[in-house]
């Protein structure tokens, strides 16, 4: 297994890490449209893009295939986190979430926010996050709700 830190090459693997992550849920936490709504941020939203190009993150590799990665952007907040479904429940999110907290707490940030989304947000319970409230998102006229959430690290 593989940890390293991403660079601005390598767009391309985290777009298909994510699209392949959000195909992967089950249609009856998100909807087909909910879905195609979520995936298309990948294109249609430059924050997507300008937390790839300059965050700070991990991709985590094994046998040669790209399994998942996390993204701080700005430093205090994790942007992006993302398994690919198939790899999901098997401990390797738990691997990219401990070095981002890992890699915060020695850059210095002592407190980690996120939003995450219902699929997300029980392992992020597990590792002490807290909720600080429930939000909804509006993405292509599709109502989405998610769990804004902190970590004192």
């Amino acid at each position: 297994m593989n940890l390293r830190q991403i660079t601005p090459k390598d767009q391309l693997i985290l777009k298909e890490i994510y699209l392949h992550s959000i195909n992967s849920i089950d249609e009856n936490i998100y909807s087909r449209d909910q879905k195609f709504a979520w995936a298309s941020q990948a294109w249609e939203n430059p924050k997507f893009k300008n937390s790839i190009l300059n965050g700070q993150g991990w991709l985590l590799i094994n046998n040669n295939i790209n399994i998942g990665f996390a993204i701080r952007y700005p430093e205090n907040r994790l942007s992006l986190f993302y398994v690919r479904g198939n790899y999901s429940r098997k401990g390797f999110g738990t691997i990219i979430l401990n070095s981002v907290e890992k890699d915060a707490l020695n850059s210095g940030i002592k407190t980690l926010e996120t939003e995450a989304s219902l699929i997300s947000y029980k392992l992020f319970l597990k590792r002490n996050w807290e909720i600080i409230r429930i939000e909804k998102v509006i993405i292509r006229d599709l109502i989405f709700k998610r769990f804004k959430m902190l970590k004192i690290i």
